[in-house]
């Protein structure tokens, strides 16, 4: 049977930390926290369940806090928990069933991460398969009977186990302030960092995080090195961020470019849909809003390729006078399921 570290970085959890640890500590050899500032009763509880409880000084860098974490940890696997997570007493029976049977050449085990769109952020279904379990130590092996290779992707293994993610509040607010303290240092974001400012601008963004986020996304897109992906992500931004300001020409510029460059986005077609809706120009709107929910593919945010813009041809319609039409869109837009388009 394995053994398995819990290693969980934590700061003002008072309210979820106990919940968490009561679920996943019937699975744990060893619970390691490190608080990065606690100013609540976090440590207090923490004492509780564990007395591997360390202090990481806060630098603004959650992968260091994670690493640090990681390095204190001893058992076979490390299993990398949040306080905002609770397995229920299925899903604890199964880790525990996974320790007893888990071959040992596996090195990391993916679980379904579920409840992903309570206070959700950057994510666009609920129920998404997620890396959890680590080796601690991984063997290098080779491989073929001749001209030999170190086999350097890791062995993964997809378990039917599900953590259920259940915060109380969003932390979009604190995300967009890493991401311009990034950019302040770096001057620019990594590609994976790049799509995830922009998913979370348009799943849990307000106009004033859109404002905030122009001088990079505007400044990026016009560098050579931009690939097609990053380009086509910042138009959806830079569209946005032009409608919000009713500066006809930036959206056109932008839309225009997304549309022209293989296939359109839905983001950017639904923003087209809002510039007509907002002039009062209904069968326009409509047109661009269809082209959203059925002719292009979305790139951040999976409702503008979805009841978002069935939701708006039904107001068209309304105000149109096509009652009929208004009800079919409504009911499609009712009907649309997320899930569905996974």
């Amino acid at each position: 049977m394995i053994t398995i570290s819990i290693c969980m970085i934590v700061k003002n959890e008072e309210k979820v930390l106990a919940r968490c640890l009561d679920s996943i500590q019937s699975i744990a050899d060893e619970i390691i926290i490190v608080d990065t500032g606690s100013t609540d009763e976090t440590k207090n509880i923490a004492k509780k369940y564990t007395d591997k409880i360390y202090d990481f000084t806060w630098v603004h860098d959650f992968s260091a806090a994670r690493n640090y974490a990681f390095e204190q940890a001893t058992m076979d696997y490390i299993y990398s928990a949040d306080a905002d997570e609770v397995l229920d007493e299925e899903n604890q029976a199964r880790f525990r069933a996974l320790k007893q049977s888990l071959l040992p050449e596996i090195e990391i085990v993916q679980m379904k991460y579920a409840n992903q769109l309570q206070f959700n952020t950057t994510y666009n279904f609920d129920v998404e398969y997620r890396p959890k379990l680590y080796k601690r130590l991984r063997t290098f092996r080779f491989s073929e009977p001749i001209h030999e290779n170190v086999i350097l992707s890791p062995i993964i293994y997809d378990s039917d186990i599900v953590v259920f993610h259940m915060p109380i509040s969003n932390h979009a607010g604190r995300d967009f302030d890493a991401f311009q303290r990034v950019i302040i240092q770096n001057k620019k974001l990594s590609p994976r960092l790049h799509e995830m400012y922009a998913k979370e601008l348009y799943i849990a963004g307000q106009d004033s995080d859109f404002i905030v986020a122009f001088p990079y996304f505007n400044n990026y897109n016009e560098k050579e090195e931009c690939s097609e992906r990053e380009r086509k992500i910042g138009e959806c931004v830079l569209s946005r961020y032009y409608l919000i300001n009713k500066d006809a020409t930036g959206l056109m510029k932008y839309s225009l470019r997304n549309i022209a460059d293989n296939k359109a986005s839905a983001e950017v077609c639904f923003n087209l849909g809002e510039y007509f809706y907002d002039l009062g120009d209904y069968k326009e709107a409509t047109i661009w809003y269809y082209n959203a929910a059925y002719e292009t593919s979305c790139e951040l945010n999976i409702h503008y390729a979805g009841d978002y813009p069935l939701k708006k041809i039904a107001q068209c319609y309304h105000n149109l006078g096509n009652l009929e039409q208004e009800e079919a869109f409504k009911e499609l837009a009712d009907n649309w399921n997320i899930e569905d388009k996974g």
